[in-house]
């Protein structure tokens, strides 16, 4: 029996072969066995020959109804399947297009950072005498950092005010002499008014007329030089004054203090350091009662963005924690090089939960008038045309539309243009589905919150 060969052929064959045996048994009754006695001869009963024929037949009538109307049934079920398949419409998963929600939600990367952060240097040359804070110390405005023992400042102070001394004493000394001077100017004042009235009398000479007057002049001009000279050593007093007063205002930077509240972050000397004025960092002080976030908007985004919105920051290492912000101010202008628009993010941190440094995700809300069209990301086609999605009309014919795509938020899409609210768009459509295709759509219900 071949591979091929049916189970119709196959009871065909036996039936065969069972008359073909059926044939021999009769020949055989009928011949006489050589070299046998006559008397020991089989001579079978036409009755006998006909149960034998009925019972074969019955078997063979038997082995056909078990083996071929089965197998008859079980192709007309295969063959009917088959027509039915061919006749149903392919099955697909819809969604209806709705809009977002009302509120646009938008979600960035920033760093924290301390709203004021200054580093604290030396204001005078000398060595540290005592290191009143360490890193981690919280202080308040004013509040003593550490003490500079600063000899050669004490020096300049002495200096300054033995120099102070001595202009006073300048400014004194001329002072008395203009005194003197105004003195010697009224004599020779009235000498020359007494010699220019004897001259009209004829007592005295005119030369010694000429005398007393170019004296009384001269002692004019020398009080106005003595009134010169006071000014400037008036000058010079205020000079060395304020010299004092500037190494006495360095004296008290011998004791260095905290610009602001805060929070020390670096430590940078310690007893016995030798500092320089103008170039030795001692401390670094950081305001973290309120921190800054700033991130990067981008343009596509940056017209929803205003001084006053309010934000939420959370961070990885608090999961599940969220910390109200508002936004404080916008560069307003666009960086050329990356399109967006730089944003600072305030928020409290009463708790001290938040550290300057972190990495935070900021995200920002703002209302929407028009909210725009969400599709499922599955439902994209990317082609050679563009980006396209699958709609199915109402005669459930398969229709391919053009959109332009805005936001991307993962598991969906916003859709700019290219369809309308209420259209079924087809999920996973794949390369099979075309255009003009007919189809049996099977509606799937949105997920919640989106």
């Amino acid at each position: 029996m071949t591979p091929l060969e049916t189970a119709e052929e196959r009871l065909r064959r036996q039936n065969r072969e069972l008359q073909h045996e059926l044939q021999e048994l009769k020949s055989l009754l009928h011949r006489e066995a050589p070299g046998a006695p006559a008397g020991n001869r089989w001579h079978p009963s036409s009755l006998t020959i006909w149960a034998i024929f009925l019972g074969v037949t019955v078997l063979v009538v038997i082995a056909f109804f078990a083996g071929y109307l089965p197998l008859q049934g079980r192709r007309a079920v295969i063959a009917s399947e088959a027509h039915e398949e061919q006749r149903a419409l392919p099955r697909v998963d819809v969604m209806q297009v709705g809009r977002s929600t009302g509120k646009s939600e938008l979600e960035l990367p920033g760093s924290i950072q301390p709203t004021m952060e200054a580093p604290v240097l030396a204001r005078a040359d000398g060595y540290i005498i005592r290191r009143l804070v360490d890193i981690g110390d919280r202080v308040r405005a004013g509040q003593e950092l550490a003490q500079i023992d600063a000899p050669e400042l004490d020096q300049q102070v002495m200096q300054a005010r033995a120099t102070v001394q001595q202009m006073q004493a300048a400014l004194e000394l001329a002072q008395a002499n203009l005194l003197q001077g105004k003195s010697d100017t009224e004599l020779a004042k009235v000498t020359a008014q007494r010699t220019g009235a004897l001259l009209k009398k004829g007592a005295v000479s005119r030369q010694e007329d000429d005398q007393n007057q170019a004296q009384y002049q001269a002692k004019l001009a020398n009080i106005q030089a003595l009134e010169k000279a006071i000014l400037v050593q008036r000058s010079n007093v205020a000079a060395a004054q304020a010299n004092e007063a500037r190494l006495d205002r360095m004296q008290s930077y011998r004791t260095v203090r905290a610009p602001f509240d805060g929070v020390i972050t670096l430590r940078n000397i310690d007893a016995g350091a030798l500092v320089n004025a103008g170039s030795t960092l001692l401390y670094r002080i950081a305001q973290t009662a309120t921190l800054r976030t700033y991130v990067n908007v981008p343009q596509a985004f940056a017209d929803s963005v205003r001084v006053g919105q309010p934000a939420s920051l959370s961070v990885p290492n608090l999961p599940g924690r969220q910390f109200a912000g508002t936004v404080a101010r916008t560069s307003n202008a666009l960086d050329p090089g990356s399109r967006t628009l730089l944003v600072e993010i305030q928020v409290p941190n009463g708790q001290n939960l938040l550290m300057p440094g972190m990495y935070a995700r900021v995200g920002l809300s703002s209302a929407r008038t028009l909210p725009p069209l969400v599709v499922p990301s599955e439902a994209l086609l990317l082609r050679a045309t563009g980006a396209q999605v699958a709609v199915v009309s109402q005669d459930h014919t398969v229709q391919l539309r053009k959109v332009e795509v805005g936001r991307d938020y993962g598991d969906r899409l916003e859709i700019v243009s290219g369809l309308k609210e209420g259209s079924m768009v087809i999920l996973n459509p794949g390369d099979a589905v075309q255009e003009g295709q007919k189809v049996e759509p099977a509606p799937v219900a949105p997920t919640p919150g989106k």
